[in-house]
């Protein structure tokens, strides 16, 4: 199995070490610091599930896609920040000899609506999406530390076709040390992964603090509640479902395991702003104000916490 990594950040790096260590061939798309790293360093997993690497001799990286080989890949996952999808899309496209005949495109990233801009260029068939709640960060340009994990990587189709063309992938993830499987129901698995992430990210990043942090105070469950409430409403407008039927019943889903097993962990959004980098906010909690729009539902918190995180943005030249 020959796979391409576009987006050499904390999920990619990780993953590409994973891969290899169930016996995949790993190529890797990056530039400046991050393909240099790589380069010389090759790249590394640490933390939990144990250490996986890939030997800078054993991997390809390169700056352009035009070093690829024609009918190089069975698979490219993709997991740049939301922001970069376009141009990776129109990308891809222009050198889409690089995958095979049946190769797919494998979206494993935080978000709602990650899948528009390559729809713009490819067929479903070859469009597939990835729920991943497991932690990452990245300890160095081409090191990734797993830091917490509460369910499999999830695999799947959001057109409803089938699925059986991701088990190889799944399989291989999973044989290389991070529980992985395919789903025929990605579309609930990606919205309760919003309802984590919305719930979680902005306000975690905004107070500065960790997730499990944010339990641990009367008035940030209570804006978690309320999140939780807003997301749910947005999404049952827009016709969508997940796996609990209400905010009561997630809620103790949340409380009970999702918060404690990801307890220690830093939003990728506090990342990014300790970074004073661009957040994913507007594929996170800007699709539930954008959807919330549409369907005409209020979402007072949800709201606030989209504006404090683009005026931390606003305000990283003074930082």
């Amino acid at each position: 199995m020959n796979c391409l990594i576009v987006g050499a950040g904390a999920i990619g790096v990780a993953i590409g070490a994973t891969l290899h260590q169930a016996g995949c061939v790993v190529s890797f798309y990056a530039r400046g610091a991050t393909k240099e790293a790589i380069a010389a360093g090759g790249v590394r997993r640490t933390g939990l599930f144990g250490p996986a690497e890939i030997p800078a001799d054993e991997l390809t990286v390169a700056d352009d896609y035009g070093a690829f080989p024609a009918g190089s890949f069975d698979y490219v996952l993709i997991s740049v920040k939301a922001m970069a999808n376009p141009a990776v899309a129109a990308a891809l496209f222009a050198h889409r000899e690089i995958l095979k005949p049946e190769g797919k495109l494998v979206l494993m990233q935080n978000g709602w609506g990650n899948d528009g801009a390559y729809l713009d260029y490819f067929p479903k068939a070859q469009v597939c999406s990835a729920r991943v709640i497991t932690g990452f960060q990245r300890t160095a340009p081409n090191v990734s530390n797993v830091t917490v994990h509460t369910a499999p990587i999830l695999l799947g189709s959001l057109y409803g076709l089938d699925v059986t063309p991701l088990e190889p992938l799944a399989e291989a993830i999973a044989a290389g040390g991070i529980p992985c499987q395919v789903t025929d129901n990605v579309t609930a698995a990606l919205w309760a992964k919003m309802l984590y992430n919305c719930t979680l990210n902005p306000l975690g990043a905004v107070l500065g603090v960790h997730y499990g942090a944010l339990g641990e105070s009367a008035y940030s469950v209570a804006i978690m509640n309320d999140l939780i409430d807003e997301v749910f409403a947005v999404m049952t407008a827009a016709g969508y479902a997940t796996y609990w039927a209400t905010p009561e019943e997630y809620r103790k889903e949340f409380y009970g395991k999702l918060l404690p097993d990801t307890y220690h962990h830093n939003s990728s959004t506090l990342q990014d702003i300790r970074r004073c980098q661009p957040t994913e906010i507007d594929a996170l909690t800007g699709k539930i104000l954008e959807l919330a729009a549409a369907h005409h539902i209020p979402v007072p918190a949800n709201t606030m916490l989209y504006r404090q995180v683009k005026a931390i943005e606003d305000n990283y030249s003074l930082a």
